[in-house]
């Protein structure tokens, strides 16, 4: 079963046009508080239980929308609930980031640190450090250089990123847990 999708202005035609939009914004809490969709609740990837949301939701409900910053976390999203059964769930294209050009409302927050940018820092400062221990202590540290470069090469065959979902879970990451913020579903 494949993933559907819509842009983000057919989402804004459909805010428009005041059909209710249910809309789970997958980013982590602390990229959530930075800007988000005025109408998505937080569901972190990492936290997302598909069947716990399901349980949550009436027949009525309509199709359930996913969103996170550029649409990768909101498709691995969808992957979830479609091996969990339900097939009413829409991923939105090109995440918040195209959200913000066609005019959605928005709440604005504190700047962070994206994901993205976190785990280029991490990886280059990892590609640096084996490189510079393997020339002044012992060649066997070129190795944490070969294993990043490695590391990026799956991601991008893959599409996932272990180093992000691990970096998510960071306390700096995670935000404070409160009702305005994340909605836990229990």
């Amino acid at each position: 079963m494949s993933i559907t999708s819509i842009a983000p202005v057919e989402l804004a035609d459909l805010f428009k046009s005041g059909k209710r939009i249910d809309l789970i914004d997958v980013c982590a809490p602390v990229e959530y508080r930075e800007v988000h969709i005025e109408f998505a609740r937080n569901i972190p990837l990492d936290r997302l239980d598909p069947s716990k949301v399901i349980q949550s939701r009436s027949k009525t409900d309509g199709p359930l929308y996913i969103i996170c910053a550029s649409g990768n976390r909101g498709r691995m999203a969808c992957e979830k609930f479609l091996k969990s059964g339900y097939s009413d769930v829409v991923n939105i294209e090109g995440g918040n980031t195209a959200c913000l050009a066609v005019g959605l409302p928005v709440v604005r927050g504190k700047k962070a640190l994206s994901l993205d940018r976190q785990v280029r820092f991490v990886i280059g400062s990892l590609v640096v450090l084996g490189n510079v221990s393997g020339w002044l202590l012992h060649p066997a540290f070129f190795f944490l250089s070969t294993f990043m470069g490695a590391g990026l090469i799956f991601a991008g065959i893959t599409d996932t990123c272990a180093l992000g979902m691990m970096l998510a879970r960071m306390p700096w990451n995670r935000g404070t847990q409160s009702s305005h913020s994340i909605c836990n579903i229990n």
